[in-house]
């Protein structure tokens, strides 16, 4: 990464687009696909910043665009690691967002929830066209965003994060709970 950034000296827009989903349970899932999940989409994005800080700083501040997930926000049955470490990525994107201020560098999270590509192939859900995500994200890094919700159930989840966990998933009830 460092060789990367040195040798796109004149960078002003990193992008840290990469991303794996393993689709591993947090409970009995193989622990190095968990672990891979985290590499790629915290550890990744972090390097990737790390190595371009510095470039973007130099160039007049410029712009770091973090793809993340509305699974950020969310627990769902088979993507709850890969949700970890999109929310470990949104933590992530926080603080360079602050620590990287004083360069100028304005530092946007775009969150979706399924989009039609490679990753979500053969996951039935809906999904949203990757043409439709990019021109979101332009708009908002051209319109100083900070944050890009770039679509409806991104947006209904995000503004349910104060929520009692008990109403965002209903099913969770405990009916095993000690009674007083």
């Amino acid at each position: 990464m460092t060789r990367a950034a040195a040798t796109a000296a004149d960078t002003t827009l990193l992008v840290n687009n990469a991303g794996v989903s393993t689709f591993a349970r947090l409970t009995d899932g193989a622990e190095k696909d968990i672990r891979l999940e985290m590499e790629t989409n915290f550890f990744g994005t972090l390097r990737m910043v790390r190595a371009f800080a510095p470039v973007l700083g130099t160039n007049g501040g410029g712009a770091v665009l973090n793809v993340l997930s509305v699974m950020a926000w969310m627990a769902y049955e088979h993507s709850d690691s890969y949700g970890a470490s999109k929310a470990a990525a949104w933590a992530l994107t926080n603080g360079i967002r602050y620590e990287l201020a004083a360069q100028g560098t304005q530092v946007t999270a775009l969150a979706m929830a399924s989009v039609d590509t490679d990753m979500m192939a053969g996951v039935e859900d809906e999904k949203s066209d990757p043409d439709a995500i990019v021109r979101a994200a332009l708009d908002g890094l051209e319109a100083g965003s900070l944050e890009v919700l770039a679509d409806q159930r991104t947006v209904q989840w995000k503004s349910r994060l104060g929520e009692d966990p008990a109403h965002l998933y209903p099913h969770l009830s405990a009916p095993h709970a000690a009674k007083p």
